[in-house]
């Protein structure tokens, strides 16, 4: 078992994913105390220039096949397992992602590696690596304790990016995994991307977030307004959604995007243990419902019980008197 922590970099269309600058971060506070190097693991085909942009990894090795173009697991698991098998990192970090989860868990089972999964945390103890992991919506919190070489996975947005962002040159070792396609059984069909000029919520500062508490479209436009007015774009729970009132790109929660904005305003959203996971990062939490015992409340850094349709009308005109609107 060597002493170094591997980071599989996920990437689309010629970007770098930012949770693979998370794990970045992470490796490096890691690799300082099991005292090995930070290699970044690159799988792809054509992709060698995306190496330059992992210069907060000491190597990197990129792993070059055309079956490699778009992510098979079936691919992707044939290319790294031989690896991992034969330099036996001390630990290797995926992101919690829809990617990662196809792939961590065959590699773990084919190499006979520990899996620890939704992991925040990681401490080295000598020989014995500590994962801390937050399952049930952020309710439990686990600590996973193994020896020797192991496979983390860890939760996206709850690092900071900058950490594995770094301006350094690594050492870039090209190498070429050989590959059955009679074994690669999942293909890549095609990506369906949101539908053009929506916005990405996991990018803006200010989120405006409704609930079922909104009770139905019709009440959406003064909230909009309200939206305008702090500067922000509007996001919502899962059953907003499912009814259509908006698109899919705005839902935040686990089954939909884990955002960390400045403010987020909760208007009628109860709190559910799917949602909280995907936005109890953000800096400043206001919490509107008329359940005093809401869930979304726990979270919240500041809460209102009451009327969210008395209340956004209310805030709406104080800004704009403010403003001098």
């Amino acid at each position: 078992m060597s002493k170094d922590v591997w980071v599989v970099a996920e990437h689309l269309k010629g970007q770098i994913s930012e949770p693979t600058y998370e794990l970045l971060g992470l490796a490096r506070r890691v690799s300082s105390a099991t005292g090995g190097r930070v290699i970044a693991v690159l799988l792809g085909w054509k992709v060698e220039p995306l190496a330059e942009r992992l210069g907060a990894a000491d190597e990197v090795l990129y792993l070059e096949h055309e079956a490699l173009g778009e992510f098979s697991p079936d691919a992707w698991r044939q290319a790294l397992g031989p690896l991992l098998k034969e330099r036996s990192p001390r630990l290797a970090l995926l992101p919690s992602s829809s990617l990662s989860m196809d792939l961590a868990g065959p590699l773990s089972a084919e190499l006979g590696l520990p899996l620890a999964a939704f992991a925040h945390d990681i401490t080295i103890e000598g020989d014995r690596t500590v994962v801390t992991s937050q399952l049930y919506g952020g309710k439990a919190s686990v600590e996973t304790e193994f020896s020797g070489p192991g496979i983390v996975m860890v939760r996206t947005g709850v690092l900071e990016p900058d950490a594995g962002r770094s301006g350094g040159k690594p050492q870039v070792v090209k190498l070429t995994p050989a590959l059955e396609s009679a074994n690669v059984r999942v293909s890549f069909l095609g990506l369906h991307e949101p539908p053009p000029g929506d916005v990405d919520i996991t990018r803006e500062r200010v989120l405006i977030a409704v609930g079922r508490g909104t009770e139905r479209k019709e009440n959406l436009p003064p909230i909009e307004e309200l939206a305008r007015a702090l500067g922000g774009v509007l996001c919502a729970s899962r059953p907003v959604v499912d009814q259509g009132w908006l698109p899919r790109t705005r839902q935040v929660g686990k089954s939909g995007a884990s955002v960390k904005p400045k403010l987020y305003l909760a208007l009628g959203v109860s709190g559910a243990p799917e949602h909280l996971e995907g936005m109890k990062n953000a800096e400043l939490i206001i919490a509107v419902n008329t359940d005093p015992s809401a869930p979304i409340f726990e979270v919240a850094h500041y809460g209102i019980v009451g009327d969210l349709h008395d209340i956004v009308p209310a805030i709406t005109e104080r800004l704009g008197a403010s403003t001098g609107g």
